[in-house]
């Protein structure tokens, strides 16, 4: 039986993707730091479904737990054959007034952690020639933004590690993907709302936000599939395909909104 592995799978995207596959009656691994939210997600998800729910605290950011707990969950559910690195954080704000702690914090999580999750399942799907991995980047992986300096930096960093893994890995029967998600109505969307400088709002409210839900079937689908890049809508679409040709003209259109907008608010 399939077994997958999520981190970051007690809220949000992670949980909505774990709502499917727990639906198809896989085995389904969740992956979080909060016990409390594990365990109500693992309820949760068994009312109802075929699939069976496994859950292990653990902070990504850390390699040896979430090796650790990531074992655990493989020796009651079998080996990975599915990772989906979800687990995230974001903390906006202008890069001279964040602490240093705040920005290595969201490059430990956002991009190392994956790497160690990433890690902890790949030389066993090596060894058996098949495996999928799907890394959640974000549209700030795709375009800078203002007040985003420590979360563009590692979603940008996400996608060049998964253009190499990707080399690697196809030919050892290891399929690799990677997704842009937009804004997304989670938990975590209303309290990164609260802090986004209105900079950023010029960029990122060109999206509207998607539910979780349909980022996660969009996920599911490019995963069953063996799409590399996913996409969600026309917009991240051009960005993602098109922003490197037409970076200057994308730039010059943004630096004159926000300086139109600099202009409103000044005192």
């Amino acid at each position: 039986m399939t077994h997958v592995v999520i981190t970051g799978g007690s809220s949000g995207i992670g949980l909505a993707v774990a709502r499917i596959y727990v639906h198809r009656g896989y085995r389904v691994s969740l992956i979080a730091r909060g016990m409390a939210a594990l365990e109500a997600a693992q309820i949760a998800l068994r009312e109802g479904n075929e699939g069976r729910v496994h859950i292990a605290a653990a902070d990504v950011a850390n390699a040896d737990t979430v090796g650790a707990a990531i074992r655990a969950c493989e020796a009651e559910a079998g080996p990975c054959d599915i990772l989906i690195c979800s687990a995230g954080i974001v903390e906006p704000s202008p890069f001279e007034n964040q602490t240093e702690a705040d920005f290595d914090r969201q490059i430990a999580v956002n991009l190392s952690g994956s790497v160690h999750a990433v890690r902890a399942v790949y030389a066993q799907m090596c060894a058996r020639g098949r495996g999928r991995i799907m890394l959640v980047s974000s549209g700030a992986g795709l375009i800078g933004i203002p007040g985003y300096a420590a979360y563009c930096a590692s979603k940008f960093a996400l996608r060049g590690f998964a253009e190499a893994l990707r080399s690697e890995a196809k030919p050892k029967g290891v399929t690799v993907s990677i997704c842009f998600p937009p804004d997304t109505q989670t938990p975590q969307l209303e309290r990164e709302r609260a802090a986004r400088p209105a900079e950023a709002e010029v960029i990122m409210g060109q999206v509207k936000p998607w539910s979780a839900e349909q980022v996660a079937t969009h996920m599911v689908l490019a995963l069953d599939r063996g799409r590399f890049d996913i996409y969600f809508g026309l917009t991240l679409l051009a960005l993602g395909r098109l922003a490197p040709l037409v970076r200057p003209l994308i730039d010059w259109h943004f630096d004159r909104q926000i300086r139109r907008l600099q202009r409103v608010t000044e005192p």
